[in-house]
């Protein structure tokens, strides 16, 4: 294999071992406010999460992903003055925008709680998570360096750092805020992640001092400044498309606690009622269903620049490997994810959270949310290949789709019909993203590797569920239950990939038979 195969392969593992640490604390976490607050309160943090991404996208332009592709290149070239240039004009850029925008924030708080928080309570939560903004944007232009150098495991450390701290926070300050009211409580969780990115910030520059880019004689800030129009245009060329994607999802984040809540208003539902089942819909079945999804978000992020290499160097062969191995991934893992998701739905939600009436809405999603762990790599592939408009008008069309679909339904049923509209979302756009690159490179797919998994699914699915209902009638407790079915129906999964030839590493590589 290649160095820069080697580069991508050892990436993608640096960073799906730290996702997955982080997955796994940000579980526990999540578990233990779910479980604090209550869906409730759980629906309150959602209320007033959404607004700052979207002040984080404005100020970020897309600049992290711009910066890792600008820094590679320069630093290929043996540009060390330009990789600080870049640097430079991206911390003034993002650091000006982010502390206007978060001062305006603040100021205008009370108004733009009046206009989207259905629920007022969510006021105290999204008051204290506010300040994050200028510590993110700093942080992804420091990170944006270290994925251009390809230095993951800074990057992979960080994060880890991140999300220990934010639950060593979130069990402190939650706990201390409690006894005011759940207002407060949740409140407290959002200033949790206010210090645990403010601590992972100052690693990041420790990093950067004890490892980045020496300062070259004569060299200042100011001018960097000055030579750096150039090289916002380049910054911007390529991140302005990213940005404009980050607009749409923090804008319809934004709103779409109050389109749910206004649907099922119409369908009769009181807004108390409605903040509880929001919780459950957005706090507990939505960390489910993303939970596998670790594997397939870290392969994308080494994905971008691996295709765009290749598509550089004019390699289709190197392309649809690529592809190939990021797709096959994403079978692997997303298949079993959904089954687990879909059969064990109610005894997961029952065991995790204490809410058994949030399993149907999750076996309602796992079926459609099978797609998610696909889209991931689509996305990442159009990136790669400079097909950021594609991604764009993709993600308009399937988002308002799924407004359409969320209000229509869910005004008809309830909260139910909110889930199916964001199920067919999802759908939408993984196609979308699907015929982009079928358009662009033509897709050379085998159908046999996908029929093999489809079979060991039905196997999976049909042990499990008759292994599951075997302990339970044993009367063993409700954890052994699902904990031993679920390894029994992983153990015949893999096993039956290894008999079907599913695992083949000769397989996996090249896969091209019908071009679609």
């Amino acid at each position: 294999m290649s160095q820069h195969g080697q580069s991508f392969m050892r990436g993608t593992l640096v960073l799906s071992v730290a996702a997955f640490i982080n997955r796994i604390l940000g579980f526990i976490s999540g578990m233990y406010i779910a479980r604090v607050l209550g869906a409730e309160g759980i629906g309150i943090l959602m209320m007033a999460h959404p607004l700052v991404p979207l002040v984080i996208t404005i100020t970020e332009l897309g600049l992290p992903v711009a910066i890792s592709k600008l820094v590679a290149e320069a630093n290929a070239r043996g540009e060390r003055t330009k990789v600080r240039r870049i640097l430079h004009v991206s911390l003034a850029v993002t650091g000006f925008l982010s502390v206007t925008l978060t001062t305006l924030s603040l100021f205008g708080s009370e108004w733009i709680a009046s206009i989207l928080l259905s629920d007022q309570r969510a006021y105290y939560a999204m008051l204290a998570i506010t300040p994050i903004a200028p510590i993110v944007a700093v942080s992804a232009v420091l990170k944006g360096y270290f994925r251009g150098m390809q230095q993951m495991k800074t990057i992979a450390a960080s994060d880890v750092l991140e999300h220990t701290v934010q639950i060593a926070c979130v069990l402190a300050l939650v706990h201390l805020l409690l006894p005011y009211g759940v207002a407060y409580a949740a409140a407290g969780a959002m200033a949790a992640s206010v210090v645990s990115e403010a601590i992972s910030l100052l690693f990041l520059m420790a990093s950067y001092k004890l490892h980045g880019e020496s300062k070259r004689p004569g060299e200042t800030w100011a001018s960097n400044l000055k030579k750096g129009k150039g090289t916002l245009g380049e910054l911007l060329q390529i991140g302005l498309p990213t940005t404009g994607h980050g607009v749409i999802h923090s804008l319809y984040s934004t709103f779409q606690p109050l389109l749910i809540t206004t649907s099922l208003a119409l369908a009769g539902v009181g807004t108390a009622l409605a903040t509880k089942q929001f919780g459950m819909l957005a706090g507990y079945a939505f960390p489910l269903l993303f939970m596998p999804s670790f594997i397939t978000q870290s392969l994308s992020t080494a994905l971008i620049p691996a295709i765009g290499e290749a598509a550089a160097n004019k390699n289709s062969l190197l392309i649809h490997e690529r592809m190939n191995q990021a797709l096959t991934l994403g079978l692997l893992i997303g298949a079993p994810a959904t089954v687990i998701l879909y059969e064990w739905a109610t005894p997961l939600t029952t065991l995790v959270y204490h809410s058994p009436e949030a399993g149907l809405l999750l076996k309602i999603l796992a079926p459609m949310f099978f797609l998610h762990y696909f889209d991931a790599p689509l996305h990442a592939i159009l990136l790669g290949l400079g097909r950021a408009k594609a991604t764009l008008w993709n993600y308009i069309i399937a988002t308002l789709v799924k407004g359409v679909s969320i209000f229509v339904f869910g005004s008809q049923y309830g909260i139910i019909g909110v889930a199916y509209g964001i199920g067919i979302g999802i759908v939408v756009q993984t196609l979308l993203n699907f015929f982009s690159i079928s358009s662009s490179i033509g897709f050379y797919w085998s159908i046999r590797p996908y029929v093999k998994v489809a079979i060991c699914m039905m196997l999976m699915l049909i042990c499990g569920h008759w292994a599951y209902a075997y302990v339970v009638n044993l009367g063993f407790p409700p954890a052994w239950c699902v904990v031993t079915s679920i390894v029994f129906s992983l153990f015949l999964y893999f096993t039956a990939l290894v008999f079907t030839g599913a695992l083949n590493r000769k397989s996996t590589r090249h896969r091209f038979s019908f071009p679609w």
